[in-house]
């Protein structure tokens, strides 16, 4: 049985993935080089994943004053998170875990601050039992470290879990601290390979929480690439192509 969700944050509960990346490429851009997903993808759901200012420094024209490049890249990575909100079926998703009695974390590979000022903005810090972040003593994804701590928090066996994410990395941590998995990818991950999840839902908007925890009890976890697996990721995307189809209200 699943007895608790623990989430991953950028990407998944906030698309910060898109104003991140978009205000390095622009950085980029202004010393007449380019960045491109392929080397961003490194970074994504992790930490230090890419020596960024040294891609810049090796890729750009002439010399790159990093402290002036990096005021004006957060200002304008600031302009554009300040139009993002919640992504869809988010706070459904929350609402359903509280109705079945399941507590909620995040496990996360951004700093406390990054996290704690994004959910008080959303208004949703509250919603979650345990929020844990990559630190001094917690290696971020694909380290299980946030997740396993997440658990601990939660006091629940990781087997007993499952994670909600957007990225490989994060995907990899959940699995290895041995949650099962649903990927959720943003418009930045969904070009990135996610098969190693347990299942993959385009959005959390389109099947309610309790129809894929349900799925997940019912198949083979434990053997992704058994008959009942494959069965039961069917059944799921069966339900999401239903759910996805256009209806006649305008």
């Amino acid at each position: 049985m699943i007895d608790a969700v623990v989430f991953d944050f950028d990407g998944l509960i906030l698309d910060t993935e898109r104003p991140v990346f978009r205000a390095w490429q622009e950085a980029f851009d202004s010393y007449g080089c380019s960045l491109t997903i392929a080397d961003w993808e490194a970074e994504i759901g992790t930490a230090g994943g890419l020596d960024i200012v040294g891609l810049l420094q090796f890729r750009a024209i002439g010399p790159v004053n990093v402290d002036a490049m990096h005021t004006r890249r957060r200002a304008r990575r600031d302009e554009l998170l300040a139009a993002e909100t919640v992504r869809p079926g988010v706070v459904e998703w929350l609402d359903g875990a509280l109705d079945l009695g399941l507590p909620v974390a995040i496990a996360s590979s951004s700093p406390d601050a990054w996290v704690h000022e994004h959910l008080d903005r959303l208004g949703l810090r509250n919603r979650f039992a345990a929020i844990i972040c990559c630190g001094d003593t917690l290696a971020a994804k694909p380290a299980p470290d946030t997740y396993l701590a997440a658990c601990a928090a939660i006091d629940v066996a990781p087997r007993s879990a499952v994670a909600i994410e957007d990225s490989p990395h994060g995907v990899t941590a959940a699995r290895r601290a041995g949650l099962r998995c649903v990927a959720v990818p943003n418009a930045i991950t969904a070009q990135l390979d996610l098969s190693h999840a347990d299942l993959r839902l385009e959005s959390l908007a389109h099947v309610p929480i309790g129809d894929v925890l349900a799925q997940l009890d019912a198949t083979e976890s434990d053997s992704p690439d058994s008959a009942a697996g494959r069965a039961g990721r069917m059944a799921i995307r069966a339900q999401v192509r239903l759910r996805q189809r256009p209806t006649n209200e305008t």
